[in-house]
């Protein structure tokens, strides 16, 4: 039993439509899990840089608060000489210098000021500036101790409750909150001479702003860590000041050099954790986000589930539309396979218009184009083989015994040598060349620079006949030179200039012969002379005999004229051949010879 394509084709249909659909809806699922996973990962890992960046520059720009107090010269000379000398200007000095920066920020919960000389304290605590104290065991208070042996100039202390400095800020229990702490040592610059430290305290408002838009309250977590673990801020608020102890951030610290984002499940959190160290001057910090897996694939199990329903709505329409669809494919097929036929029996015809606009149509079409190609490529080798025969014969009438002739002009010119007659030495060889060039049946397509050769012995001969009557210039750039082109195309329009131009006037006749190649990648050939030129009578007639298909009984002619070099020119460049004939204001007449550098290889290889 043979099946038809037809049959196949529903019962193909039928089963790639109910079969494979768990499948598709599983892969869909996998694949967009996957595409999902990677976007987030992408994402929120530029999110949580860009975060970092912004932090960094707040942080940086917090701890350097200090280095404004460098520039107010009378508070430094305060921290160097002390306050007893001139106690109540020079506190009035410290009182400035505290509210100034206070008020700088508004995150500034408390700020503390240690004098090295004399050991006086002082601290600003909501823009309440105390008393003057005296911090004795300064280097009790850990990062002072360590400020002294630090190189930098800041500390930070993670999140603490905030405490009073040397007992002499007033801070009620209601007001006590978590603060950052950015302590910092003021030294006698250039000099390392210890002046003093000034500790900041800020809220974590700021910080708190920057992170909440790096995640998403309630569906996702964000972490920021010292170089010790201890957690700056973390959208679990019960957390911050703690140190982080985590597997999940152990295993973050391990990878942080060789990805970007890993998956982690355990009991408390099953998701992907995307995750970044800060660079320089907190190299050591680590940003961690972390993305549930309910929340990442949320929008994949709704996209799954919607497609779950269009399916199954789907597949009621297409079990109908099954039937109808294998006939409307297989009509335009079965049209192909009669011309195909057609053609096996060389009736090169196609007898449709269009078989639509979808790939049956396009393959239509292309059968159309290759039919129509074959037609051309046919008649195009035919013109060309009987273009070609043409001028072989017009070559072969003037053909008498070549090898009498050579022998015959080679024994004349030695017999000039030997009488001294060099001229007439020159003009054989000029001619011989010419005959030699013409009488060569083997080459068809030559190199450009071979077309001038010969032209210029042509060009030498007529010289030598006319003397100082005539002059020629040729300029053609030398990638011109080197382009293949037909053989015989510009001779015989350097002929026609003295045939038709100069056969009534030669009195100072000139010939100019240039050539290159435009920047659309054509080569143009002009070729100029100075003769009588023709009215604008016989320059119509000239240009409608040219570009005018003629038949074979009016093509008359005994030499190869424009015709012949723009019909030859047509069919080896695949009519992207262009020739203007122009009669110049001063007299003489003009040809213009355009085709592209490179001939089209189908031509190029017959």
């Amino acid at each position: 039993m043979q099946w038809g394509i037809r049959k196949k084709l529903i019962i193909f249909l039928m089963l790639v439509t109910v079969l494979p659909f768990g499948s598709s809806i599983a892969i869909t699922y996998y694949q967009t899990t996957k595409s999902l996973n990677n976007r987030f990962v992408s994402t929120n890992h530029e999110l949580i840089v860009k975060g970092e960046e912004e932090l960094t520059v707040y942080l940086e720009d917090v701890a350097q608060m200090s280095s404004v107090l460098y520039r107010y010269t009378p508070f430094m000379n305060v921290m160097r000489d002390g306050l007893s000398q001139n106690l109540s200007t020079n506190q009035e000095e410290v009182r400035r210098a505290l509210a100034y920066l206070f008020n700088t920020r508004p995150e500034i919960e408390q700020m503390h000021l240690y004098i090295d000389k004399g050991k006086d304290s002082y601290t600003n605590y909501h823009s309440r500036i105390s008393e003057r104290g005296k911090y004795s065991s300064i280097f009790s208070h850990p990062y002072y101790a360590r400020l002294s042996r630090y190189e930098g100039f800041s500390l930070i202390e993670p999140p603490h409750e905030i405490y009073s400095y040397n007992n002499i800020s007033v801070i009620p229990n209601s007001e006590k909150k978590n603060v950052l702490s950015f302590h910092n040592i003021l030294r006698d610059v250039p000099s390392d001479r210890l002046l003093g430290f000034l500790s900041i305290d800020i809220n974590l408002s700021k910080i708190s702003a920057i992170a909440g838009r790096l995640f998403t309250r309630d569906m996702e977590d964000l972490y920021i860590m010292d170089e010790k673990g201890v957690i700056i801020y973390s959208s679990n608020e019960n957390v911050i000041g703690k140190e982080n102890k985590e597997k999940w951030f152990g295993q973050v610290k391990k990878e942080s050099t060789l990805s970007k984002s890993m998956e982690w499940k355990d009991k408390q959190f099953s998701g992907v954790i995307v995750h970044d160290k800060f660079s320089a001057p907190y190299k050591n910090w680590y940003i961690v986000k972390r993305i549930p897996y309910d929340v990442l694939y949320q929008s994949a199990r709704e996209t799954a589930f919607i497609n779950i329903l269009i399916g199954i709505v789907t597949l009621v329409f297409v079990l109908i539309a099954t039937m109808f669809v294998s006939f409307k494919i297989t009509a335009p097929i079965k049209v192909l396979i009669d011309n195909m036929k057609k053609v096996e029996k060389g009736v090169f015809e196609a007898d449709f218009d269009s078989l639509g606009n979808d790939e049956i149509g396009m393959l239509g079409r292309h059968f159309k184009l290759m039919i129509a190609k074959i037609n051309d490529s046919i008649e195009r080798e035919y013109k060309l083989d009987i273009e070609n025969k043409e001028s072989q014969l017009r070559a072969l009438r003037s053909q008498i015994n070549p090898h009498f002739l050579y022998n015959a002009l080679q024994s004349i010119g030695t017999l000039a040598l030997k009488s001294k007659a060099v001229p007439v030495y020159s003009l054989l060889t000029s001619l011989s060349k010419i005959m030699r060039y013409s009488m060569n049946m083997k080459e068809d397509i030559v190199p450009f620079i071979s077309e001038l050769m010969h032209v210029k012995s042509y060009l030498l001969l007529q010289k030598q006949r006319f003397d100082e009557q005539f002059e020629f210039d040729i300029n053609v750039s030398k990638e011109v030179q080197e382009i293949l082109i037909p053989k015989m195309i510009l001779q015989p329009i350097v002929e026609n200039c003295f045939k038709h131009g100069f056969e009534q006037k030669l009195e100072k006749a000139f010939i100019r012969i240039e050539g290159k190649l435009q920047d659309d990648g054509m080569v143009c050939l002009t070729v100029k002379d100075n003769g009588i030129g023709v009215n604008e009578e016989l320059l119509k007639s000239i240009r409608q005999e040219l570009f005018t298909s003629i038949s074979k009984d009016e093509k008359q002619r005994e030499t190869i004229g424009l015709k012949n070099i723009y019909d030859r020119l047509q069919i080896y460049y695949a009519n992207q051949a262009h020739m203007s004939i122009n009669s110049n204001e001063e007299g003489g007449f003009t040809v213009i010879v355009q085709f592209p550098k490179v001939m089209p290889k189908e031509v190029g290889q017959t």
